[in-house]
């Protein structure tokens, strides 16, 4: 599932061809993706200019002139991606329709936004833009880890009595935003803190020591493109690259790229997920 980089690498391919631009025609191809589509969700987009497009943890947030906001969320497989823009971002022409587009946005501008989605597991909704911070998506998130509010205290104060494992607290999006496996996995071995530690036996300094790490983490990733995994692409079409980097994810067997460490990259079920970590210099 695209996680924050692969959420915010969409959010700025998109951009260019949404904000400030009117949506000419929505074309709705089916009732539902995962939950059923709000009411008349075509004709509540058609003839709406996009006055800022905006991201939250996992979710696309694009803000209409109508005073809503379509809150988008890609799922396991969706890609929204961009044709025939012709500001010259993307030099795409329109494909032809696919089986799986279930959204297209046609642009005033004479671009094209298609959301594909060959799984369903998206989602689109319809919320007031004054009333976003309320819709049951958006109101449990946590701080965004780019942001001012997640700092050193915060996390201290939050992990202080989570006796879950850290691996299992960083991923949940009440705790921080955006966050998933891969990147997480990242962080805590940058960290040098195994991901089976419980979040309220680790040092103050070493949970305030992730704040800049996973800050860096996502950094890196959204520079990259994202990762690309299976079916993630970027809104040109293009792969993520950030997975041709990765030091410690999906790496089981391989040697610890720590200098000086002997040890081995294991996996482990966590949470339903695996989990990569260096058992010899993950403490």
């Amino acid at each position: 599932m695209p996680e924050l980089p692969e959420v915010e690498t969409v959010r700025r391919g998109l951009a260019p061809s949404l904000e400030g631009q009117v949506i000419a025609r929505a074309e709705v191809n089916r009732p539902d993706l995962r939950w059923p589509f709000p009411e008349r969700m075509a004709d509540r987009l058609t003839c709406a200019r996009v006055l800022a497009l905006r991201r939250r943890s996992k979710y696309l947030l694009a803000d209409l002139s109508t005073g809503e906001t379509l809150i988008i969320h890609l799922g396991m497989s969706g890609r929204m991606t961009v044709s025939g823009d012709p500001l010259g971002q993307f030099h795409h022409d329109h494909p032809a329709p696919a089986k799986h587009d279930h959204v297209v946005l046609h642009m005033e501008n004479g671009a094209r936004v298609t959301f594909n989605d060959a799984r369903r597991f998206g989602a689109m909704d319809l919320a007031p833009t004054d009333q976003l911070d309320a819709h049951w998506l958006i109101k449990p998130i946590g701080p965004e880890p780019l942001g001012n509010a997640f700092n050193e205290d915060y996390l201290v104060g939050a992990l202080a009595t989570r006796n879950t494992p850290i691996k299992a607290a960083l991923l949940d999006q009440r705790i921080v935003a955006g966050l998933g496996n891969i990147y997480v996995c990242e962080a805590l071995y940058r960290a040098r803190i195994n991901p089976k530690r419980k979040a309220r036996s680790l040092s103050k300094a070493r949970v305030a020591s992730l704040v800049p790490i996973v800050r860096e983490v996502l950094s890196e990733a959204i520079a990259a493109g994202g990762s690309s995994l299976r079916d993630y692409r970027q809104a040109d079409g293009e792969l993520g690259y950030f997975q041709h980097g990765f030091q410690v994810y999906d790496r089981e067997g391989a040697p610890c790229r720590t200098e000086g460490c002997t040890g081995t990259i294991a996996r482990i079920p966590q949470s339903g997920r695996s989990t990569f970590y260096c058992p010899k210099c993950q403490r």
